[in-house]
């Protein structure tokens, strides 16, 4: 694992043009929790994401649901929950919550409970909850690991995009498998490949050639930059300390923990091996669905990450779970 990087100059450069000086300040503070707020609670953060692209959001819908056009919200709880009123739902870690207020407009639903330490995002999220008449929604700013959760508690419990936040990962899935009644669900949809990010020499290889090979320069220019991408190195050790120490902190733990506590009901690899490398800072060329040559480009990106698939585990896991049986 490298201190520092190629890629490590890149982003910070990235960053300052994009959140300015003072959010490059905010990664000097001494506690790790402020500098792991400051990278999320910005409702109004700019940035080329890839998971914003369409094409993508359709490909993970089609492995999670069947179908491109259905999330797996309403998936989840037409499969699971048919039927069920006055249910209980705990999302750990889940920021802006757009995915627990989908949650929350399905009629299963007497309580959906968001839990971060991002409190701003919280209070957007708890405003369209309000707008929307959501009575059923809670917002709470506390810290995870300090979260009291008592046993049988609760229906079912959330983790997008936030358990590979958690360090002490064995310890957080062993508590949430406390609080689910024997009956409950456990839904993830998460990132769970290597821990800090550190892309393996197959991933970083195979990434530099797609980006160098497939696309062309226009589709390589960064995000509010005129910066060409030419190169993927992935973040070394200090940044991913100063930036956000909470980052994949034990996101290689996250499937043994899971195969301890829980038996799964259903599990789809979403893949994002090389998307997750080839599409940084460059996502907003592949937003349009109306042109073709985005869309081509598209198609090819999706097969190449699908042969690389064939030979190497998913980064991005999504996953509906049930409690072991207590022995």
């Amino acid at each position: 694992m490298p201190l520092i990087t190629s890629d490590d100059f890149l982003e910070t450069l990235a960053k300052l043009r994009q959140r300015g000086l003072p959010f490059l300040l905010s990664k000097l503070r001494l506690s790790a929790l402020a500098r792991t707020r400051s990278a999320f609670d910005d409702p109004a953060l700019r940035a080329a994401n890839w998971w914003q692209v369409p094409a993508v959001r359709r490909r993970w819908n089609e492995r999670m649901t069947g179908r491109p056009d259905q999330p797996y919200e309403p998936y989840v709880a037409d499969k699971y929950l048919a039927g069920r009123r006055g249910l209980r739902l705990l999302s750990l870690g889940s920021g802006a919550a757009s995915h627990e207020l989908a949650f929350a407009r399905l009629p299963q639903f007497a309580e959906v409970r968001c839990v971060d330490i991002a409190g701003r995002l919280l209070a957007q999220a708890a405003a369209v909850a309000q707008a929307e008449g959501l009575t059923n929604f809670r917002t709470e700013v506390a810290d995870v690991n300090a979260l009291d959760l008592p046993a049988a508690s609760v229906d079912v419990v959330l983790f997008h995009s936030a358990l590979h936040h958690f360090e002490q990962v064995e310890n957080i899935v062993a508590r949430v498998r406390r609080a689910l009644h024997p009956d409950g669900l456990l839904v993830l949809n998460d990132y769970v490949g290597p821990a800090r990010l550190q892309w393996t020499a197959a991933q970083l290889a195979e990434a530099n050639r797609v980006l160098r090979t497939v696309l062309p320069p226009r589709y390589r220019v960064r995000y509010l930059s005129r910066q060409l991408k030419t190169s993927v190195s992935g973040p070394g050790r200090w940044r991913m300390r100063l930036a956000d120490p909470s980052e994949a902190a034990e996101s290689d733990r996250i499937v043994p923990a899971l195969r301890r506590h829980f038996l799964p009901l259903e599990e789809a690899a979403l893949g994002g091996n090389l998307l997750t490398l080839v599409l940084k800072d460059i996502a907003h060329h592949f937003l349009r669905d109306d042109d073709a040559e985005t869309q081509a480009l598209l198609a090819e990106l999706f097969r190449l990450e699908d042969d690389f698939l064939a030979t190497h585990p998913s980064d991005l896991l999504f996953g509906v779970y049930r409690p072991r049986p207590e022995e």
